[in-house]
């Protein structure tokens, strides 16, 4: 109780005047009771600017209050830390406030978190060093804590505390972490990097495009048995194909896809359960080719996706003499997997648009026609099947599992037509747009949007997804049979496959 009074006597005489050791007194509070330490929390950084020479006492004596076993005592602590944040000490507080990120209590939690944000305000840069000191040699839990923090508060500061230099500051540090980074850590810096507001120029979003293929480490040579070096390239690629427009290419990604993926489709592994991986490569490689620029060795990318394309397009079953099949039965359609290549092989063949006509030789371009017309033929069936079954339905009636997935079906059924008529003309033309059927249809076409707001280089990327959500998209692959026995046999059980 005499101790209680003595710090209530140093506080108001140090209310009056200056005076080191009464406010050694309060420093040494720490050390009493719960009582004593309530007060101290309060007067050491109340005081502590009128004693420079006792600043780390000081700051010391409050951090060992920030560690207390009393939950009460620790949140005053901890919410009087900000007022030590002058000068050089600011990045120490920030370091320490980083590491009470750590903390389990929801409360005290908010406490750090809302002081952060308060320091941030003061000086951002000096912060951001704490911040950064511990995201490069902090224990893990403060690590994953502290990369979190800075990918959901950083959009909430205003703009006059993210300054250009503030956000180059950023920038530089964020590639010293992304030299050693887990998948899930890549996504949300990421998600950090492309909020800022320097990098949503082309020339930012060229940027972070670089940055992505360098942690693709598209150098390598590519294991298709290796599911870290699969999901990596995945992964990073999911992050880079928000940012592709007409300004930023995406020649390096695509020219990797063909040469080094497309070649290893089958053989491909993931850990990742439930996702068709041969699909997934197929559909990012679709929503790159509107983008790619100049490739170096078009023509053999092209014979590439040309080859892959042919074992999705099967040739017609041999008919024995008696008009039915020679085999067991009809090869079965992947439309999904065809949507996918047809795209790509669109969007690049218009960059050479005589490879089928010169490139090809007379006996390869007629067994191509041969596979595009038998498949067109059964695409037809399917669409009128799909239709007839989508005829009248509006509102809550789409809205079923069943009609989604034929909504679906009809949107790559009728993109595949589309792309095939294109084909079939003479010379094949690469007029057609279609919107790729796991896009949203908008009155604007994203990419067309894109590439107006590149002129003005003001609109940002959008955000990257913060995982593969394509996991849970249905694929429509139709069952074999002959066309015209089908007609009158359209079901649920034949939209999902079976």
């Amino acid at each position: 109780q005499r101790y209680f009074s003595t710090i209530y006597v140093n506080k108001n005489l140090l209310s009056t005047a200056v005076h080191k050791d009464a406010y050694q007194v309060i420093l040494d509070g720490v050390k009493g009771g719960a009582k004593e330490k309530r007060l101290a929390a309060q007067f050491i950084p109340k005081f502590f600017k009128h004693f420079p020479e006792l600043a780390d006492s000081a700051i010391n004596a409050q951090l060992d209050l920030c560690e207390d076993e009393d939950v009460s005592i620790r949140r005053q602590a901890i919410k009087e830390l900000p007022q030590f944040a002058t000068g050089d000490n600011l990045p120490r507080v920030a370091d320490i406030l980083t590491q009470l990120l750590q903390s389990d209590d929801s409360a005290e939690f908010n406490l750090v978190n809302n002081a952060l944000l308060s320091i941030f305000k003061m000086d951002a840069k000096g912060t951001l060093g704490g911040l950064f000191s511990q995201i490069l040699q902090g224990e893990d839990i403060v690590r994953e804590r502290a990369i979190k923090f800075l990918s959901t508060k950083l959009k909430t500061l205003p703009e006059e505390v993210m300054t250009k230099e503030v956000e180059e500051f950023i920038l530089t540090e964020s590639k010293k972490v992304l030299e050693d980074v887990t998948g899930e850590e890549f996504v949300l810096f990421m998600k950090i990097l492309s909020g800022l507001k320097s990098l949503q120029t082309v020339s930012g979003r060229q940027q972070l495009v670089e940055l992505v293929a360098e942690q693709a480490d598209l150098e390598q040579t590519f294991n298709p048995s290796d599911t870290d070096c699969v999901d990596r390239l995945l992964q990073c690629t999911r992050q880079a194909v928000p940012l592709f427009s007409k300004n930023v290419h995406s020649t390096k990604f695509v020219t990797y896809f063909c040469e080094h993926v497309l070649p290893n489709l089958s053989s491909l592994t993931t850990l990742v359960e439930g996702l068709d991986i041969q699909l997934e490569v197929l559909k990012l490689l679709a929503e790159m080719s509107s983008f790619c620029g100049d490739m170096e060795k078009l023509e053999s990318n092209l014979k590439k996706l040309f080859d892959k394309l042919l074992e999705y397009m099967p040739l017609p079953p041999e008919e024995a003499e008696n008009g039915e099949n020679a085999g067991n039965e009809e090869p079965k359609l992947q439309f999904s997997y065809v949507e996918c290549l047809l795209y790509s092989f669109h969007q690049l063949g218009r960059k050479l648009p005589d490879f089928l006509t010169a490139k090809l030789n007379a006996e390869k371009l007629k067994d191509f026609k041969i596979r595009l017309q038998y498949f067109a033929r059964g695409l037809q069936v399917y669409i009128r099947q799909l239709r007839l079954a989508l005829q009248g339905k509006t509102g809550e009636a789409l809205k079923t599992e069943e009609n989604k997935i034929k909504v679906v079906a009809l949107k790559i059924t009728n993109n595949i037509n589309v792309l095939i008529k294109d084909l079939f003309h003479i010379p094949p033309s690469y007029k057609s747009t279609v919107t790729l059927s796991w896009k949203p249809v908008q009155k604007a076409d994203a990419s067309q949007k894109r590439a107006s707001e590149d002129t003005t280089s003001s609109s940002p990327p959008k955000k990257p997804s913060a995982g593969p959500k394509r996991d849970a998209r249905q694929i429509y692959n139709p069952p074999s049979g002959k066309y015209s026995s089908n007609l009158g046999s359209f079901s649920y059980e034949i939209m999902k496959g079976k």
